[in-house]
């Protein structure tokens, strides 16, 4: 293994955070993204602390490298406008090192690309399968069939590998949610304060971006696959009413720009994150609701940890015994963070107006250092385990 090859397959932010970090440890990368070119379009992401940790561990600025980044402690208000909780930013700062950090998501995407060697990233390279990863991993691409010495797997929500290699796993659970997200430009000079509004079964969330424009995002309690026919019109009828700048935001949407997803999670953990010289991170292994804003900042997590206990393996033993260190490391706190996200996704998703009422008014009372304190575990949770031992050699 003199030249270390690493093969990821999937180009989110997951999978280009495990790219470079791999990259900056020596391994050669190469990364299989099934989409034929760069995603354009999308949506903002929230990079909480624990994520701006594990970038700085692999010495990725992410402030910067997305073009520009604006804090973004998110509120709670309810629809006429009153406020629940707000959350400063120098106060989250102050306890975890980093505010959160709002950023359009594919220009975060196009950073991470860039701090890799050209071509490292290959699009139109659908992975089809991998074989063997006990023994020598092949991956077999739309392109070709690539060796490996390690796979990384972030292929997504809908993982294929994921399924393959845990055919019995029950899969995805509908979280009773879908979703529509945009980015939009912002009247007027002033960006809107970043906050997430709640009624009864709806949600509306405003997270203003560094270049101007407004991330908006909008769930309701709604059957599976649920498909208006005219998406304005849906969430004029839904949110219009609701305090400003909500309606004039929603004025403003192209809806061949809107984003529109049924939000799951994994109806049961996996039992590891690995085999052999296969391993799962971000939704791959262990897809969650967006509801605590941990999906992609896990994944920056699992990519960061995932590298760096693959630092030290020279030998296929090593790699193998690296990755059952990154499953040791990673399955009880990702896992112990999809269980939060859904059952705060379950409160922010009540539709009894007692019910609601009762919600509202017990976030209202919650004393802000101890809420601030609750969040410890989450914000502050991120570590880089000891690597294990080198396996040593057969005499």
């Amino acid at each position: 293994m003199s030249q270390r090859h690493a093969v990821v397959v999937g180009a989110g932010i997951g999978g280009l955070t495990a790219a470079v970090a791999l990259h900056r440890r020596g391994w050669r990368v190469t990364v299989c993204e099934r989409a034929p070119e760069p995603q354009a379009a999308g949506a903002g992401i929230v990079l909480a602390p624990n994520a701006l940790h594990a970038f700085e561990a692999i010495g990725f600025d992410a402030r910067t490298a997305a073009g520009r980044a604006v804090p973004a402690a998110l509120g709670l208000r309810r629809r006429d406008g009153r406020w629940l909780s707000r959350a400063g930013t120098a106060a989250i700062a102050a306890r975890y090192g980093f505010p959160p950090l709002a950023v359009f998501r594919p220009s975060l995407a196009a950073g991470l690309t860039a701090a890799l060697p050209a071509g490292t990233v290959r699009h139109g390279a659908a992975v089809d399968s991998v074989e063997d990863p006990d023994g020598s991993p092949v991956v077999h691409t739309s392109e070709g069939e690539l060796s490996a010495d390690v796979v990384l797997a972030a292929d997504g929500i809908h993982s294929p590998t994921r399924r393959r290699f845990f055919p019995d796993h029950p899969g995805l659970r509908y979280s009773g949610e879908t979703a529509w997200r945009t980015v939009l430009p912002a009247s007027g000079a002033d960006l809107p304060e970043a906050a997430e509004t709640w009624g009864r079964g709806e949600r509306f969330g405003i997270v203003p971006l560094a270049d101007g424009r407004v991330y908006a995002y909008a769930t309701a309690v709604v059957p599976e696959g649920y498909r208006p026919a005219d998406v304005r019109a849906e969430l004029l009828r839904r949110y219009g009413t609701w305090h400003d700048p909500i309606p004039a935001l929603l004025e403003r949407i192209d809806p061949a720009a809107v984003l529109r997803h049924d939000l799951y999670d994994l109806a049961a953990p996996l039992p590891r994150h690995h085999r052999g010289r296969l391993a799962w991170l971000g939704d791959a292994a262990h897809a969650m609701t967006p509801n605590l804003g941990q999906g992609g900042c896990q994944a920056v997590e699992d990519a960061v940890v995932v590298a760096h206990l693959l630092d030290g393996a020279r030998t296929p033993a090593d790699v193998s015994t690296a990755l059952a260190a990154y499953s040791t490391a990673r399955c009880a706190r990702t896992d112990a963070i999809r269980v939060r996200a859904r059952r705060a996704g379950r409160m922010a998703a009540l539709r009894n107006p007692l019910a609601a009422a009762v919600r509202d008014l017990a976030v209202r009372a919650a004393p802000a250092g101890p809420a601030l304190r609750a969040m410890d575990g989450l914000l502050g949770g991120f570590v880089l385990p000891p690597r294990p031992r080198p396996v040593p050699a057969e005499a």
